[in-house]
């Protein structure tokens, strides 16, 4: 910790309690007001708090610390913004290296030289690792220094109601530590969904926008917004699924569970093409036991999405499949951080913490099971209820997929829901673009770096001046790393020259 702050402003209550008169309550000092600016704010530990405590992290002209002080916050917020991002991307890299080698393993040797070795995941995890902490390690310096500059040579009071904002941009660019040539849109299009969010909430409690953002208080808001996502992802998942990151390509191929070749079945039907696949499609079927006949004047692709099941047996035992798939997902998600959150309160009642954390991997499981088997069950619905299969119709079918998420909790379903629309926005924008309907002026090599230099300051600036809009647990991450910023028209004590 640095040392604290010289100079005589505010006396300890054990030595004011000394020098005051406790008669009239006025102060010792020479001022003639009741209370007097000097004895404003006490402290009963020392005369002045360090410029790494909370009420004194955004404070400089009414507040005037050494510049190491300044220095040592710009260190703090670095490092810590450093180990924040080289743990999460550590952690998932980590993951993401054994699942690789479990696979491996059950890989036959001719399939096994064609993967990339052990040793040069280790490599490549490991540069990721280092190029995310530096992102976040530097993001965090900027913004403090930025704001340790502006607050200095502005005020802290007379720059209150920008400076995070203009900190929040210029650390923004710091993205590009992650690779010049590496695309972040997913990322930035999520974090400019939190920040919409937080300004939405700025917005229901200001008097000028209040009444525009009512509809946004909206209780079932979340289960909409998950419908309209789902709308644009599942779709895209059948019909254009290059629009869609890989990752998350992966993701819905693994949940979905349906072979590329039946996808390009739906898709042939859905699009009017002619069948290019339909005896590699009944061969897939018959590797599975299956003995599949599929008519090619056919108008509903059910036979073709489950064979020979009826689509009410299909919903039931894709269920079963999906839930089996979906519990080593959520597993990790909730009793890793139980361990590492809650390991005091392990010591204490491990059995309630323990029986909180399988509840939420059997509900989370149950959420994501029942959401991938829905896809199915209402688009079969829909094709069987107007014997036709087209894109509006696919589109139509996945929307009521999103219901699903009523099964969640009610905090996480907000989450789930704005990282789905991060994900459908940027696989609308991306077929869009390929129809040539996007303008050129839009199509920019890094617009992710812009976006995300936007989002993150709406979010620092909501952070500094409308702290309430965010949830606990994330302010008290943001105070980690930066400090509590004072009030925007706080005073405290001025250091006598």
């Amino acid at each position: 910790m640095p040392p604290a702050c010289d100079g005589e402003v505010a006396v300890p209550s054990s030595t004011a309690s000394a020098g005051a008169s406790s008669t009239d309550g006025k102060c010792s000092c020479a001022s003639s007001e009741e209370t007097c600016t000097n004895c404003r704010r006490r402290s009963s530990s020392s005369g002045l708090p360090s410029s790494s405590s909370s009420c004194s992290l955004l404070s400089l002209e009414s507040y005037p610390v050494q510049d190491y002080d300044k220095l040592w916050r710009v260190f703090t917020a670095s490092v810590k913004g450093f180990t924040i991002g080289a743990g999460l991307k550590g952690g998932l890299a980590l993951f993401a290296i054994l699942a690789r080698l479990r696979r491996r393993r059950s890989l036959p040797s001719a399939r096994k030289t064609e993967m990339v070795s052990g040793s040069d995941d280790v490599i490549l995890a490991l540069k990721e690792t280092l190029r995310y902490g530096l992102f976040l390690g530097t993001f965090a310096g900027t913004f403090v220094s930025v704001d340790e500059i502006v607050a200095g040579l502005g005020g802290h009071r007379r720059t209150a109601k920008w400076r995070a904002l203009l900190a929040g941009a210029i650390a923004g660019p710091s993205m590009l530590l992650t690779g010049t040539n590496t695309q972040h849109t997913s990322l930035a299009i999520y974090i400019l969904m939190r920040a919409a969010v937080l300004a939405s909430r700025c917005g229901i409690k200001s008097k000028r926008f209040g009444h525009i953002c009512k509809p946004l208080t909206w209780a079932h808001g979340d289960i909409f917004l998950m419908c309209l996502s789902s709308s644009q992802i599942l779709s895209a998942y059948i019909l254009k699924p290059e629009s869609l990151p890989q990752s998350y390509k992966s993701f819905l191929y693994k949940h979905g569970a349906k072979d590329a070749r039946i996808l390009q079945g739906v898709r042939d039907i859905a699009c009017g093409f002619p069948f290019t696949n339909l005896d590699d499609i009944e061969k897939y079927y018959k590797s599975t036991g299956v003995d599949v006949k599929l008519d090619p004047r056919m108008k509903v692709p059910c036979s073709i999405i489950h064979g020979n099941q009826a689509c009410e047996a299909h919903f039931l035992s894709f269920l079963v499949q999906a839930y089996k798939r979906a519990l080593p997902v959520y597993l990790p998600v909730y009793l890793i951080p139980a361990l590492i959150v809650h390991r005091q309160g392990l010591l204490k009642s491990p059995f309630s913490i323990l029986a909180k954390g399988l509840l939420g991997t059997a509900r989370s499981s149950l959420f994501l099971s029942t959401y991938c088997a829905s896809a199915w069950m209402w688009t079969c619905f829909l094709f069987r209820l107007f014997k036709r299969c087209n894109v509006p119709m696919v589109a139509l079918g996945t929307f009521p997929t999103g219901l699903a998420l009523a099964i969640e909790k009610k905090s996480r379903r907000i989450e789930i829901s704005l990282y789905c629309m991060a994900r459908a926005i940027e696989s609308f924008f991306t077929c869009m673009a390929d129809v040539g309907y996007l303008p050129r002026a839009m199509n920019l090599k890094r617009a992710d770096v812009v976006v995300f230099s936007i989002s993150t300051a709406i979010i620092m600036h909501c952070y500094a001046v409308e702290r309430d809009v965010f949830r606990s647990k994330y302010r008290n991450v943001l105070d980690w790393v930066f400090g509590v910023p004072l009030p925007p028209y706080d005073t405290t004590p001025r250091k006598k020259r």
